[in-house]
């Protein structure tokens, strides 16, 4: 477990934390971003334990006195690579000041290495303009979807994609 400024922590996913989570992700995406899906449309958010928690992947959740803050996944797609999925960070938490994502995706990258990942993919929309500079600023590089491997899972709504190379 990490301890960040100002008593956010990140840890390992539990269940204790699944309604929390939902209640941080649908709404950004929904009412942020206007992205047009639902809960039952995104099974990696029903059933986070099953899709994230086995083989390379994981799942963190970044807690301030209890309240969930963040998250980030990684899902283990095979041949030593992850799709990294569900990193939303509540609005009043984003920003270099709490460093929130940062820590976050720190967590996943140190993770990735630890396991000798070599890549890490992810999807996004066009519309998270400031995730696509966070993305960069972490060293990801914008791809074209059809170099993405057969095991991604696409979601229907992403139409960007991105890849870190860990072999470097």
């Amino acid at each position: 477990m990490r301890v960040l400024e100002q008593k956010v922590q990140i840890i390992e996913y539990s269940s204790t934390y699944q309604e929390r989570i939902e209640q941080l992700i649908l709404p950004i995406q929904t009412l942020e971003f206007n992205v047009p899906i639902t809960r039952e449309e995104q099974p990696d958010l029903l059933n986070v334990q099953m899709t994230f928690q086995h083989g390379a992947g994981n799942f963190w959740v970044a807690l301030w006195h209890d309240e969930v803050v963040g998250t980030i996944g990684i899902v283990d797609i095979g041949q030593n690579q992850v799709a990294l999925k569900k990193m939303f960070v509540r609005e009043d938490f984003r920003g270099k000041d709490r460093a929130v994502a940062a820590s976050l995706m720190e967590t996943a990258k140190t993770w990735c290495s630890d396991r000798r990942i070599k890549a890490i993919l992810l999807g996004t929309v066009d519309g998270m303009k400031a995730a696509h500079r966070f993305y960069e600023k972490n060293g990801f590089v914008e791809i074209a979807k059809s170099a993405l491997p057969e095991s991604f899972p696409i979601v229907a709504v992403d139409t960007k994609f991105y890849e870190l190379d860990l072999k470097n």
